[in-house]
């Protein structure tokens, strides 16, 4: 591709100066150097309480502003809406009446357990979770369900006679449509399977809560494996609720949790009772934000696209594309291994998360041996997806091998490494 430098992007992350070859970037991306440093002058320059009057703590809230504002920009979300902890320049211990549709944690999987905790519902009413998700958005509300005496309805896909040989099962509005009812009151799914690599259709399976029998259940996403390859427009999308982690997108430890302002008035708070809990933060952050990785994200912002429309995005879904179709092409040619999710490459179905098993090794034994014999890191395993790999696939607790990124080295190694075995 000549609009895209992939010298110029690599010299930005340090980690990528030595040998190793990161090829567990669906797990977690590597961290730009403007991250690092933004996280160290934090620490250096400013690593007071917000809210102070003085020289440095004025800096602090200075920052943390900062970053709160650019949070919102990223996913496109409405900056009088919009708040990460508090408004820091506005602190008042006694008065915080910004309104907010963010909050910041230590984890997606935290963000979505703490959100549970805030709804309540009446015995009866219906919940619909994806049998594909991460964990993360599951047991929270499998929990949920549980406690408040709720129905709860798996989306499970289907599984055709035509796809035994790769198997691509997909989250379909036309199937969701089938378990909604006047009770539902929550609908909860993955943008991006991070097994798959399926892009699924949030545009069209929020279409078909709101044309339901009951419009008004929340749509509840995990973006986590979306975000690092596409642009975010939560105001587009029209979800209620929608987590990702910013250390898959080139930054920090830290997720941000998105929640629509409708949905914020029906949430009881589980913080201190002193406070007035007009924040979203206030409910369900607990404390939870670290002050030096949140400041960071502008460091993270400035290195990504600035918005939707920006060129540089559809640079990289066709540089993604070009790797992709490269890997899979290769391992649909083999006819010991099995792909699982799309196998076009086409980068309006899928992102470059590949998973696949080979006929004759186990999947922790293909991961090794490659391993030893090159510079490449990458893992085996169920990736907190057990309901979809061990339920749905029908694999054993050895799971699939999951890659992304540096094709051709890696094609190599496979020739090498992986010879065909009799099954």
């Amino acid at each position: 591709m000549s609009d895209f430098d992939i010298e110029a992007v690599r010299a930005q992350f340090p980690a990528l100066a030595g040998d190793q070859v990161f090829f567990d970037n669906a797990g977690g991306s590597q961290t730009l150097g403007t991250v690092i440093e933004a996280i160290r002058d934090y620490l250096l320059r400013s690593n007071v309480q917000l809210g102070g009057t003085y020289k440095t703590g004025k800096l602090t809230s200075e920052r943390y502003d900062a970053a709160w504002a650019a949070g919102a920009r990223y996913v496109n979300a409405d900056e009088t809406e919009i708040v990460i902890k508090f408004k820091a320049s506005r602190y008042s211990q006694e008065d915080i009446t910004n309104p907010n549709a963010q909050v910041f944690g230590a984890s997606t999987t935290q963000l979505f357990r703490n959100l549970s905790f805030t709804l309540a519902f009446d015995e009866g009413d219906e919940v619909v979770i994806s049998s594909i998700d991460h964990e993360a958005n599951i047991a929270p509300w499998v929990d949920l369900a549980a406690r408040q005496k709720l129905v709860l309805k798996w989306w499970t896909p289907s599984l055709s006679p035509s796809s035994s040989t790769n198997p691509n099962p997909q989250l379909l509005p036309s199937d969701l449509e089938k378990l909604l009812t006047p009770r539902t009151r929550l609908v909860a799914c993955t943008h991006v399977s991070n097994i798959l690599g399926s892009i699924n259709d949030i545009g069209g399976i929020v279409a078909a809560v709101r044309g339901g029998p009951s419009p008004r259940a929340l749509v509840v996403v995990d973006g986590v494996s979306y975000a690092p390859h596409r642009p975010l427009d939560l105001g587009a999308l029209g979800v209620d609720a929608y987590a990702f982690s910013w250390y898959k997108v080139y930054g920090p430890h830290i997720a941000m949790l998105y929640v629509g302002r409708r949905v914020q008035d029906q949430m009881r708070t589980l913080g201190h009772f002193f406070r007035k809990s007009n924040t979203l933060e206030e409910k369900i952050g607990l404390a939870g934000a670290s002050y030096e990785l949140l400041h960071s994200l502008s460091a993270t912002t400035a290195y990504l696209p600035p918005s939707p429309d920006d060129s540089r995005w559809a640079s990289l879904a066709s540089h993604e594309e070009t790797l992709q179709k490269t890997l899979l092409a290769y391992l649909v040619s083999r006819d010991d291994v099995t792909v699982y999710g799309d196998t076009t490459g086409d980068s309006a179905m899928r992102v470059s998360t590949i998973s696949f098993r080979v006929a004759g090794w186990r999947s922790q034994e293909v991961v090794e041996t490659v391993e030893s014999a090159s510079v490449f890191g990458f893992r085996w395993g169920a990736f907190y997806s057990v309901r979809l790999v061990s339920g749905l696939l029908g694999l054993d607790d050895d799971g699939i091998v999951r890659v992304i990124d540096e094709v051709k080295s890696f094609i190599a190694a496979m020739e090498k490494h992986i010879p065909k075995r009799n099954s």
